[in-house]
């Protein structure tokens, strides 16, 4: 009988909580988005399947000592993940289409007015009971609004350790979740008018103002923001291996085999955090709701700068480009291209909206780098 108890003891059945059942609905759900309806698989899967493993009862691999622990550990708390995952992004990216049009800069630059409205939402949030966040905290939290990953992993490190779990969390999850969060407010902004503007085809771009340009992102960054630096200067790397044209195996490597190790590993490791006893807390629930409002007024922000500079120019300007100005690079722009193609299938937003896609990414970096020196 001893040994049937024991044995009764150990199996996973005995020792399954709800908390636990219930989070490991949440990774069978992710994995169904990525499978079944193609939400970002290379991020929902490995999320999905790390959610999986980490609540499986008396198993510990999310735990300090088991695998993924010890790749969240090496990679996530350390900040390496999200600069190599930066210089690969930096080697897929063309950058053509921001230099052939440097005012869309201004799109990437107005999506991170959610990073700050967030910040103070975040301090505002400690009004109600259950919730102490300090100023560190909340900058970590509001960078989500960029809806860049490896940023607010990165930022997160640096001032809020305790909070990285939650807040890779939140980040990915709405990364993966633009084509079901973005069009809603895009079209709630825009008039159908506005949504069918063609654009004018963008000029060439020569090999010299390519190679230049990452050098210069790279130059502006040291002399004004080197807190910064890190992000930046691995993604001006990647971009400078791709437009050299003498590295190509650098290039492939870091667009390739880097980038998928590391994505894979990141995804594990990030959906170890989504455990029961991790993730189901008030204070992981509010970054949630944080993150969401964050992400929705980057959103809200781009596309009516986006207005802004349609009127400005005369109509030449599609407003929906406006909404790819949050950093989630290429997601942003292909979901502008498909909403901009629900008016007219002819119409072709894709390389438009690049242009505030890549200025998002720099201006979530440079906006990071904003926090890490102005907070104490």
């Amino acid at each position: 009988m001893d040994e049937l108890l024991k044995l009764w003891q150990s199996m996973g059945i005995a020792n399954l909580e709800w908390g636990q059942a219930l989070m490991m609905g949440v990774g069978g759900l992710l994995i169904w988005l990525a499978i079944a309806r193609k939400f970002e698989p290379l991020l929902l899967v490995p999320i999905g399947f790390g959610a999986l493993l980490s609540n499986i009862p008396l198993a510990g691999i999310g735990g300090p000592d088991g695998l993924i622990g010890l790749i969240y550990s090496a990679g996530i708390e350390t900040g390496v993940f999200p600069l190599l995952i930066f210089m690969g992004v930096g080697a897929l990216t063309d950058f053509s289409a921001l230099i052939a049009r440097p005012s869309t800069l201004l799109l990437g630059a107005a999506a991170q007015f959610g990073i700050f409205a967030t910040l103070i939402g975040a301090l505002a949030l400690n009004a109600i009971p259950g919730f102490d966040f300090t100023l560190r905290e909340a900058a970590s939290i509001a960078i989500i609004g960029g809806a860049d990953g490896p940023t607010a992993i990165f930022l997160a490190s640096r001032l809020a350790p305790d909070l990285l779990g939650a807040i890779a969390v939140a980040a990915y999850s709405y990364m993966a979740l633009v084509p079901i969060i973005q069009p809603p407010i895009m079209r709630a902004l825009t008039t159908r008018e506005e949504r069918a503007v063609v654009m004018a085809q963008l000029r060439p771009v020569s090999r010299l103002e390519k190679l230049l340009f990452p050098l210069a992102v790279l130059a502006l960054c040291a002399l004004l923001l080197p807190a910064a630096a890190p992000l930046i200067g691995m993604l001006t790397l990647g971009n400078l291996l791709r437009e050299a044209g003498v590295v190509e195996r650098l290039s492939r490597a870091a667009q390739n085999e880097v980038i998928n190790v590391v994505t894979l590993l990141l995804g594990l490791a990030v959906g170890s955090k989504l455990s029961a006893d991790k993730f189901l807390t008030l204070e992981t629930l509010g970054i949630l709701v944080l993150g969401a409002l964050a992400f929705a007024i980057g959103t809200a922000a781009g596309v009516l700068m986006g207005k802004l500079m349609h009127r400005l120019t005369g109509g030449q300007v599609n407003p929906l480009i406006g909404a790819a100005g949050v950093s989630a690079v290429p997601m942003a722009a292909r979901v502008v291209n498909k909403v901009g193609q629900e008016v007219d299938h002819h119409n072709f937003l894709l390389m438009h909206a690049m242009g505030p896609n890549v200025a998002g990414v720099i201006g979530s970096a440079v906006a990071a780098g904003v926090l890490l020196a102005l907070v104490p």
